[in-house]
């Protein structure tokens, strides 16, 4: 039995990155280094004002190939408000050795 490769997986060549994207990628380091707050919508703002045309897709794609993110404080969604009722876990220390021994219930999605 024959296997199945395609043709176009076969002697697929990856393309590496342009000149044009290195040059980018230079200047988004750089603007980086100098404002780590900026994301990609900033970023691609300054490389306007700096005269490259570029959009913000671009630039999101070719930050993410670097490995940066904008460092700015995320939401706080998971801190308990402080006049809340904090309940006991019950079953903290308990071995649990057979089956329906214990149950529990989702509630999420009432």
């Amino acid at each position: 039995m024959v296997p199945k490769i395609s043709r176009s997986g076969l002697y697929y060549q990856p393309v590496g990155v342009s000149g044009d994207d290195l040059n980018l990628m230079k200047l988004i380091d750089h603007q980086y280094m100098a404002t780590p707050f900026y994301g990609a919508c900033k970023i691609a703002a300054w490389l306007k004002s700096e005269c490259h045309n570029v959009n913000r897709k671009r630039v999101r794609r070719l930050m993410q190939l670097m490995g940066l993110k904008a460092i700015y404080r995320r939401p706080r969604t998971s801190m308990p408000v402080p006049g809340n009722k904090i309940y006991p876990y019950l079953l903290n220390g308990m071995e649990i050795t057979r089956p329906n021994q214990v149950w529990c219930a989702d509630i999420t999605l009432i």
